[in-house]
Order: structure tokens, then sequence, then C-alpha cells
């Protein structure tokens, strides 16, 4: 196996965010004495959340103001009275109690750290990622964490790939790779920064961004196979 360092998004690759954020949403909305229909709020949150998020990674908004606005823009649009800053810490506080593995994770980074090293690098708030990196069990495997909080700049931001290499124990940018699920943030800044990429693809997506991956799988138990085919 060529590569010796394997930086790792952490959502939607290693840990099920989706179904993190459901269980995290329902549990907010059930604390803040809601009892109503809830898909529709939810399916609001989301695309509130997704659109805040992007603005992020281009440095449009900071990230306190997000983690506040959308449910303040959330609970306008579904005609709610609730109070947006105690659901975003009611929503945080839940985060790292419902953490979901992607199936095979715990296995892959079980394997990839007796070929060598494995990072973390994420968009995250800190605190928070570490808290459920600790709930996963995939902390003893891990080297170190990059998040965009510390860091101060977002993927696809080539300085926060700068920031994980200086953590690393050795940096070789041939025997790197980023294994994530996002063309527009990992993948990018993985060809920005001049090192190889997986696109961990498990829906089978057309690609047709300007990111270019060096290979693409669907299924996490697949990448050790994959890369030393390498």
């Amino acid at each position: 196996m060529r590569h010796r360092l394997f930086l790792f998004d952490l959502d939607d690759t290693l840990l099920d965010f989706r179904a993190s954020e459901q269980l995290s949403f329902l549990r907010t909305m059930a604390a803040l004495g809601y009892d109503g229909p809830i898909d529709a709020v939810f399916g609001r949150y989301q695309a509130i959340n997704l659109a805040l998020w992007r603005s992020f990674e281009m440095g449009l908004v900071a990230k306190d103001f997000l983690k506040v606005e959308r449910f303040r823009q959330t609970f306008a649009a579904s005609g709610l009275a609730l109070d947006p800053g105690a659901a975003s810490t009611l929503y945080l506080d839940a985060l790292p109690d419902t953490v979901v593995l992607v199936d095979g994770a715990l296995d892959v980074c079980a394997a990839l750290s007796q070929a060598g090293e494995i990072g973390i690098v994420t968009n995250g708030v800190e605190h928070i990622q570490q808290r459920r990196i600790a709930s996963s069990g995939l902390a003893p495997f891990l080297s170190f964490v990059a998040t965009s909080e510390a860091c101060g700049f977002a993927k696809p931001d080539v300085r926060i790939f700068d920031y994980a290499a200086a953590m690393a124990r050795a940096f070789v940018p041939d025997a790197a790779i980023l294994i994530g699920d996002r063309l527009d943030a990992d993948i990018l800044g993985a060809n920005r920064f001049g090192i190889d990429s997986c696109w961990f693809n498990p829906a089978g997506l057309a690609n047709a961004s300007a990111a270019v991956p060096t290979f693409q799988i669907t299924r996490l138990h697949d990448l050790p196979a994959a890369l030393n085919s390498r």
C-alpha cells in the first residue's frame, strides 16, 4: 500500500450524520415542548441548514451565527414560536449521544491504522466533533482531528489541509489521501492541495462537478482493497 496518511472526512463518511441529525432534531423539538407534525419541519431545517453550511464554507457567515440562524429560519418558516437559541444548545448537546456509524467504519479504520496514520479533517464544531468521535469508538485508531473551527478555515480551503498536515507525524504528499463523501468540499479540497482522493459515493451519483477523485467507492469495506491496488 503506497499511502501512509489517511485523511478522512467525518460526517457521512465515517459517521452517518443524516441519522444522527434526525435523532438530535427530534430530541430537541421534544425538549422544547413541540408535539406536532415533525416531518415538514425537519425537512425545512435540513434545507436551511445545508444552505447555511454552504455559505459558511464560502466565508459568507460565521459558525456561531449559523448554529442559531438555522433554527430561527426553520421556526419562522414553520410558524413556530420557539426559542432558536435554546434549540441550538439542545441540538448540539444531543449530537454526541446520537452517533451512528457508517457500515464498515470501525473495521476500515482498524485496518488502516496498522498501515499508517489516520487523521480527521472536518468542517464541524471542535468540541462537538471530539465528543462524537469519543462516543463512536473510532478514537483509538485516530492520530489527530483537524476541525474548521480550530483551524479558522473550512474545506475546500487548502489552509485546513495545511493545518491537518502539520498535525500529522509525517506528511508526504504522494503518500497522503483524502477520503470523503462531498465532491465540492472533500475532493475539490484534495485536488487543490495536491493529494490523492477517494470519493465515498454510496448512492452511485454521477460526478458533474469540477472535482476529480483519484478513485471512488460505494462501500467503506472496499477501501483497503482499492488502496492496495494503487
